[in-house]
């Protein structure tokens, strides 16, 4: 299964100094374990503010929390899963 993950940095309630380099890389090593794993598919910074849009692959929506939830800026809950949704295939492409 697939799912989309729109998430946001809790920047409002976290001062500039708790966004360490240290962290950040954490982060950043985190989401490539992921990827290596199949688990993460595509990921991108998000334009209008701090965060990103991940597409995950995952057998349950459990499986694809989790691995969200392993994220160094969700432990710390510095990140705001702002939408969480299964996707299916576009039925456009299908054979007449």
């Amino acid at each position: 299964m697939q799912f989309l993950v729109l998430s946001r940095r809790r920047t409002d309630v976290f001062p500039p100094e708790t966004w360490t380099p240290e962290l950040i890389e954490a982060e950043g090593q985190r989401v490539r374990e992921l990827y290596t794993a199949g688990i993460i598919r595509t990921i991108w910074r998000r334009k209008d503010m701090p965060g990103a849009a991940i597409v995950m692959e995952a057998a349950s929506e459990e499986e694809a929390r989790e691995a969200v939830a392993s994220l160094p800026l969700a432990k710390r809950d510095m990140l705001e899963v702002v939408a969480f949704t299964q996707l299916e295939p576009y039925p456009g492409f299908a054979p007449r």
